[in-house]
């Protein structure tokens, strides 16, 4: 399995005025944008952080998963939540000659923790042999900052935070995810049994 981020969340998304208050940096001046580069790359950061430790996509962005065989003929779970849509599914041969399968033939089964991909009929469109699936799809909360759950979106601001006041810390403490950033985040991990199988 692979999976393939094929967008980027906009810089527009991302909340650099709101991390500034919350630094309390200094406002007014000439040179006001002269870090927001800087906090921009905490805030991607944060938010890559979080993802990792929660399996969520907190801001909306598209995905290709590429599989060589589906773990149950009629139902895969998807590596990602949440899911608002699938965009394609297609079936991929050796010799790289891509063959889409009909929307028809499959559907999204939503879920906070775990999609799944599912057979509209017996089975999902096969795996060819020798090649690959590849499933695009759009994950996360949403496109805005506001389509975040608050508590997720506190994580991100205060782990931004404590990545841009330890940026010139070598040390573990500096590295490390500070205990109120877990605390925040720690309802939305998912224990990755089977990846979501019905065993």
């Amino acid at each position: 399995m692979m999976l393939v981020e094929l967008s980027s969340a906009p810089a527009a998304a991302l909340p650099v005025a709101g991390l500034k208050d919350h630094l309390r940096l200094g406002s007014g001046f000439a040179d006001d944008g002269l870090q927001d580069e800087v906090l921009e790359a905490f805030l991607r950061a944060a938010l890559a952080s979080i993802e990792a430790r929660t399996g969520k996509v907190l801001l909306e962005r598209e995905f290709r998963w590429s599989v060589t065989a589906w773990r149950e003929v009629d139902r895969q779970p998807l590596p990602l939540a949440p899911v608002s849509a699938i965009g394609s599914v297609t079936q991929i041969d050796r010799n790289g000659t891509a063959v889409p399968a009909s929307p028809q033939r499959y559907a999204l089964e939503p879920d906070m923790q775990r999609p799944a991909l599912i057979a509209v009929g017996a089975t999902l469109p096969s795996v060819p042999r020798g090649g690959r699936v590849d499933v695009t799809l759009l994950a996360g909360y949403g496109p805005e900052w506001s389509d975040l759950p608050p508590d997720l979106a506190q994580a991100v601001m205060l782990l931004a935070a404590h990545f841009y006041e330890y940026r010139s810390d070598g040390a573990l403490h500096g590295a490390s995810m500070p205990f109120t950033v877990t605390g925040l985040i720690e309802r939305y991990r998912t224990v990755r049994l089977f990846m979501g199988g019905r065993t």
